[in-house]
């Protein structure tokens, strides 16, 4: 598969703010792809997915969320953002630029994690074709993994709000967990962790969540080791006026001895993306 296929360019989200987007061209292209990275997770992670994803015939935008990745200027104690405005700029910005750009092509949302679950924070998702979801689910630390729940509750009660603001952010990669958050970021997403509705409720946004009518094919995996089938149905259950299909994938089905949240994406996966995601970038919608 050809390497180094993407063009980099800045694109301005709001005053004195830029961040890093990468742009994947195909020839002929079928459709734009918009691949929304999950928090924390640079660019950088998809970049082997989106050059298979081009090579298949889909112009693709990939970014970084400001102070993440290559996206701004200084350390990411200088960076700071809420998730708020990862969603009202950063991945606002993202859309409308595929979709004044390219307006004769339909608009794929294809988002692991967080980017699925911002989705309904945005505007102009009714011009969006589908939204495809990877290892998308609340992060209520009571529904997580039982391994991981009260490892959850001592990270947001314990941890969090004393090294945060020593810190100046969230210092994750030191610490082996997540990976370098700035210091909005993860105390609302500290909020959002603790409120049973998660984003939606702790923003009071249950009804920018129903208004969507995207239609959504949510992707889950069997052995993900944040994830429980009830954060995942949590999350799409507020999408209740979108049309949805919801596949569970297990490993054993590819051959695979795991997956989990975040395997998908590894290079070298041609096969199973081909097996598994190209068929959803061109179904029949679900109705």
């Amino acid at each position: 598969m050809p390497k180094n296929l993407s063009n980099a360019f800045q694109l301005t989200t709001a005053p004195g703010r830029q961040i890093s987007v990468h742009h994947y061209p195909a020839e002929h292209a079928q459709k734009v792809v918009i691949m929304a990275p999950a928090m924390a997770v640079p660019h950088s992670y998809y970049r082997a997915y989106c050059e298979w994803l081009a090579a298949q015939g889909y112009h693709v935008l990939g970014f970084d969320y400001y102070g993440i990745g290559a996206s701004g200027n200084g350390t990411t104690k200088q960076r700071n953002s809420s998730i708020t405005e990862w969603a009202h700029h950063d991945a606002q910005a993202v859309l409308n630029h595929a979709l004044d750009n390219y307006p004769d092509l339909p608009t794929v949302w294809f988002a692991h994690s967080i980017g699925g679950q911002i989705f309904g924070l945005l505007e102009r998702h009714h011009e969006v074709e589908r939204m495809i979801t990877i290892a998308t689910g609340t992060g209520f630390w009571r529904d997580t993994q039982p391994k991981l729940k009260y490892s959850s509750w001592f990270l947001w009660r314990g941890i969090v709000p004393w090294l945060v603001p020593l810190a100046g952010y969230f210092p994750g990669q030191r610490l082996g967990m997540i990976g370098d958050v700035p210091k909005s970021a993860m105390l609302q997403w500290r909020r959002w962790c603790l409120h049973p509705d998660y984003v939606v409720g702790a923003e009071h946004a249950y009804q920018r969540y129903a208004a969507v009518r995207t239609p959504i094919i949510s992707v889950s995996f069997s052995d993900d080791e944040l994830l429980t089938p009830r954060n995942i149905q949590a999350m799409h259950d507020f999408y209740k006026n979108a049309p949805q299909q919801r596949i569970e994938v297990r490993p054993e089905q590819f051959q695979l001895e795991q997956l989990g949240h975040f395997g998908i994406f590894r290079p070298h996966a041609e096969q199973l993306w081909r097996e598994l995601f190209a068929p959803q970038l061109q179904t029949p919608l679900p109705q």
